[in-house]
């Protein structure tokens, strides 16, 4: 008897034909983190971000059986303390029927690549507090919670009121 391997996630670089895939994918990590009608994207937008003339933020997929099932989100970010680039996860997905597959992995292996390339020094990203299933994968890819670190932001009125 032959032990037949399920087929290995593909993971690529988006193209402007993913923008679709990557929108589904963006609405559904965002129903999954109970934020869905905070969704502002559109395919236009993430045309505009992803594959403008000056891309800030990049974008990888993963594809099993030629469907795409996973997304990283991701941008460069820079360490004063290593005086190297890193890579920054804005976000990560991978479809419900496509956990347990090895994406996530694959994907993360692809962003380690993009580290490599640069000439970085790390991976860093958030991740919600209630998410437990997220950090156990993160704990069994290796990952650490950076402790005595919170996360802030600035946006909305008290983004618009800095600027004025």
């Amino acid at each position: 008897m032959t032990d037949i391997q399920p087929p290995a996630p593909i993971v690529r670089p988006a193209i402007p034909g993913d923008l679709p895939d990557i929108l589904r994918m963006i609405v559904a990590l965002a129903r999954y983190e109970r934020e869905e009608d905070k969704v502002e994207a559109t395919v236009e937008t993430l045309r505009a971000t992803l594959f403008g003339p000056q891309p800030r933020v990049f974008a990888h997929v993963a594809l099993l059986d030629g469907a795409a099932v996973g997304l990283a989100v991701w941008f460069f970010n820079y360490s004063t303390w290593t005086g190297k680039p890193g890579v920054y996860l804005e976000d990560l997905f991978v479809d419900d029927a496509a956990r347990g597959a090895g994406v996530g992995r694959a994907l993360f292996r692809a962003l380690a690549s993009e580290v490599r390339a640069a000439g970085g020094a790390r991976i860093d990203w958030g991740v919600l507090d209630w998410n437990d299933p997220a950090m156990a994968f993160y704990r069994a890819i290796g990952a650490k919670h950076n402790e005595g670190w919170q996360p802030w932001r600035l946006e909305g009125e008290a983004l618009t009121a800095l600027m004025d």
